[in-house]
């Protein structure tokens, strides 16, 4: 994986935190007018500063919130951080390691059942065993009713008294104690929630998937964004994370770039729930349970280039409810589960139209069970697959380039190269009688 220095990051972070303009900031500088200038600070973490430990998510979370109202730099020496709670990034922040020596590795996972149904709005839980839950950590809430999507409370531990849990974040449903009400450890590692000018840039992140529970991937990941603009997450390895490695929630003009995703139990990437302008490009998403990049809910107007999507337990690429304007090009989509790319079942009106597939290779996928190199299950319109190739070689399991489900409309091939499908070019799922 390519690395950018620190100062590579630095100048992007400064030309973000600019007042406006590159040149007004520069100007304003020599005579400030309307905004006064302030040399953007750099706090290191690392070190050894007597009575705290340099390598804890404490001490990294302490040196952003000294930064909160001014805006800087979080400046990550060398070595391994435990976190047990999310690193949370501000406005104007970036949180900058020194390259893949820099690793932050979620702590140890616990969970227990609570005792007492946790209703909404409420700010702490009843738990049958407080063990290794202590004030700072990270949680997640939920039962067997509502354990997937927005359904989840994720908070931090205030306090804990006896065997009461108290939380810094409103309970979001009401959880039954005795539809196996849970609390546990589960949380993202970084994260930046209702921010704005954000960086993330040259570090590992190590989820320590073994030992943790599972992490609905709406209310987090390796790394989170909710309700973000302008934000970058740059040169970051995300590894063995028990839930999405990146995900990006409700915002605005993300950029994902070089980074690499692997040996996480959803999904590689997960743009959604309403996220335009995103651009995700040189990333290798692989090894992932489910998808290499999972494109949820309303993600639009995005740029998908140069990236690889491979070995990964179903699809490479998978889009669908409202996911239009997407450009896809000049990517490798290959050896993975199912299909190469999915276009999951939409009714008309949602489906992800006027996507373009340009210049990428789509070699080999379905390796579990068969698999397609395009499948469409949905009535995209306005769909361009132009100069791609599309290959299945010997041994292969990529059964046909492209797939139209019964629910599916022709796509727009245009000067591909396609070879090695046992099943043909484009194949179409049969009509029952009557339809």
């Amino acid at each position: 994986m390519k690395q950018k220095s620190f100062l590579n990051c630095l100048a992007v972070v400064l030309a973000a935190f600019a007042c406006v303009g590159t040149a007004v900031a520069q100007e304003s500088r020599k005579n400030p007018i309307v905004c006064p200038w302030n040399p953007v600070r750099t706090v290191a973490v690392g070190s050894d500063p007597a009575g705290q430990n340099p390598f804890s998510s404490r001490a990294i979370q302490d040196a952003l919130d000294a930064l909160r109202n001014t805006g800087g730099v979080v400046k990550l020496l060398p070595g391994t951080y435990d976190v047990t709670a999310p690193i949370r990034l501000y406005s104007n922040t970036a949180l900058v390691g020194s390259g893949p020596s820099t690793v932050l590795k979620k702590c140890k996972g616990v969970r227990t059942r609570f005792v007492v149904d946790a209703d909404y709005g409420e700010l702490f839980l009843t738990v049958q065993d407080p063990t290794g839950f202590v004030p700072g950590m990270g949680v997640q809430i939920y039962d067997s009713d509502q354990d997937g999507g927005w359904d989840v409370t994720t908070a931090v531990i205030t306090a804990v008294e006896n065997n009461v849990l108290f939380i810094d974040n409103h309970l979001v449903r009401d959880y039954r104690s005795d539809r196996n009400g849970i609390v546990s450890n589960a949380c993202s590692v970084v994260s930046a929630v209702e921010a704005d000018h954000v960086t993330i840039a040259d570090l590992t992140v190590d989820g320590s998937r073994e030992s943790n529970d599972a992490l609905n991937g709406c209310r987090g990941g390796g790394v989170y964004l909710h309700k973000v603009k302008n934000a970058t997450v740059a040169n970051v390895i995300v590894r063995n994370f028990d839930a999405d490695g990146i995900s990006w929630q409700i915002t605005e003009d993300v950029v994902v770039r070089n980074c690499e995703i692997a040996g996480c139990a959803n999904s590689g990437l997960h743009p959604g729930t309403g996220s335009p302008r995103t651009t995700i490009e040189g990333n290798d998403s692989h090894h992932n349970d489910r998808f290499g990049l999972f494109i949820c809910w309303r993600v639009q107007n995005a740029v998908v280039r140069n990236n690889r999507f491979r070995h990964n337990g179903l699809n490479g690429i998978c889009t669908g409810h409202k996911d239009t304007d997407v450009l896809f090009e000049g990517n490798r989509i290959h050896e993975n589960g199912g299909d190469g790319a999915n276009f999951r079942g939409e009714r008309p009106s949602n489906a992800p139209h006027r996507n373009t597939f340009r210049n990428n290779t789509v070699e080999n996928n379905g390796l579990k069970n068969g698999g397609y190199g395009f499948s469409f299950e949905s009535r995209a319109e306005n769909v361009v697959l132009e100069n791609n190739t599309i290959r299945n070689t010997e041994g292969g399991k990529q059964k046909a380039a492209v797939y139209v489900g019964r629910n599916g409309l022709p796509v727009t091939l245009k000067n591909n190269t396609i070879s090695g499908h046992a099943l043909g070019d484009v194949m179409f799922e049969k009509k029952t009688g009557g339809e």
